[in-house]
């Protein structure tokens, strides 16, 4: 894989700049009450300039959920085509888990979610998009399969039960971490063991 252009690299870091100060906004201010202008100003940014970066407010919480999406189905599809699904979604988790055991990017993240879940039209585009990404992960599981020779039927809900009950497993083990701390490698196996030995 080649590494990012300078170009990109340039779009990245104004994207992130953009992002840091939307958050701290949103975490001073509250997301409605936080204007496209005031981030961008908080940005040294016109209104115009954040608008080549984000199509919206919104989109600056909640547009790096659909490049995760990205990121789940091509993690999923660089896994063995014979491995079972299971072990595949949990090998999915493996950036988020590394992602989420950085101190400092752990603590971002936990902001970035309380802004979520303080807004209700934030947190219900927030689970549409989770829905979305969940959807397009078990498309990705079936044409797995069925390239494996075990093609799902169009209509089983297989495929989207397989998915939605691997995230279920990292939302425990991401409450199991902040209740009583430890690994979020170790609570994520733990949660995917117990749900797999049901199967």
């Amino acid at each position: 894989m080649e590494p990012p252009s300078l170009r990109e690299r340039t779009r990245l870091a104004v994207r992130q700049q953009l992002l840091d100060a939307a958050l701290a906004l949103f975490v001073k201010h509250g997301y409605e009450e936080t204007t496209v202008d005031e981030i961008a100003a908080a940005a040294g940014m016109s209104k115009r300039s954040f608008f080549r970066y984000f199509g919206s407010k919104e989109d600056v919480i909640l547009g790096k959920h659909e490049r995760l999406g990205d990121q789940f189905v091509e993690a999923l599809e660089a896994r063995p085509p014979d491995e079972p699904l299971w072990t595949s979604l949990r090998r999915m988790f493996d950036d988020v888990v590394d992602y989420m055991t950085d101190p400092v990017q752990a603590a971002a993240a936990g902001e970035l979610q309380r802004v979520i879940n303080g807004s209700a039209s934030l947190r219900a585009a927030y689970l549409d998009r989770m829905l979305g990404n969940q959807s397009r992960i078990a498309d990705a599981a079936r044409a797995r399969s069925h390239k494996a020779g075990k093609p799902w039927e169009d209509a089983d809900p297989a495929p989207l039960a397989l998915v939605g009950s691997a995230f279920a497993c990292l939302t425990a083990a991401h409450a199991s971490v902040a209740a009583s701390g430890g690994p979020l490698h170790e609570a994520l196996d733990q949660a995917m063991a117990a749900v797999g030995s049901l199967a």
